[in-house]
């Protein structure tokens, strides 16, 4: 999904300020703004079934699409037909001109695969503009999970310490989990115990940080 050439990618949210999980943690670690606007907007009650965000960031848009009231609860296949009614009522006004899905509602949500997508499609299948829906897939290759494991384990762990402000346990338990085999995602990584995500987002924050961009250049693309 990440690596699609869409304008446009699709984060699946709840309507109660929580990115913990799959995509939309991907999203958090990705778009740490958007994620502050999202938490504001959900506390506002601004959030709903059937109101979608578009978040726009300098190399891509991002549209929250709310699959469920709460994380703590599954999807229903209601919040999806009132989602993208809207979202097909709305995309040409909002500028939308290609757009990325996730099967919505299925991974975490709880809905059928099958089920979800002949639902997309009803409504998709009906537009004018470039649709990808991608299935989730925990092999997928994350070229952004591979960037910050490379960079990482090219740095001494005393320095990501000091400069995450992590305890030196915290980030032997990410570096180990990085090197696991079955890992290749970064929200994979929040799965591991010990691991949480306020210390996923402080080391991919430096990994990734604009002071840290020119040694990843000489290290992985000259």
């Amino acid at each position: 999904l990440f690596t699609s050439s869409c304008q446009t990618i699709v984060n699946t949210v709840n309507c109660v300020g929580v990115m913990g999980a799959g995509i939309a943690l991907e999203c958090r670690l990705r778009f740490p703004e958007m994620h502050e606007n999202y938490i504001s907007l959900c506390n506002e009650e601004k959030i709903d079934i059937g109101l979608l965000w578009i978040y726009k960031s300098p190399k891509r848009w991002i549209l929250n699409f709310p699959t469920k009231k709460n994380w703590k609860y599954p999807s229903k296949k209601e919040y999806l037909h009132t989602g993208l009614k809207k979202f097909c009522d709305t995309y040409k006004e909002k500028g939308i001109e290609s757009i990325a899905f996730p099967l919505l509602g299925a991974d975490k949500g709880g809905i059928p695969q099958e089920d979800s997508l002949s639902i997309m499609r009803s409504y998709l299948d009906n537009i004018d503009i470039e649709v990808e829906i991608y299935r989730y897939d925990p092999k997928a290759k994350d070229d952004l999970f591979d960037k910050t494991k490379n960079f990482i384990l090219s740095q001494d762990l005393l320095q990501i310490s000091k400069e995450t402000k992590l305890r030196k346990d915290y980030v032997e338990k990410v570096i180990t989990g990085m090197k696991r085999p079955d890992i290749y995602q970064l929200n994979q990584l929040a799965r591991i115990e010990g691991i949480g995500i306020k210390t996923l987002e402080k080391v991919f924050s430096f990994a990734n940080s604009e002071k840290n961009y020119f040694k990843q250049q000489t290290l992985f693309d000259i």
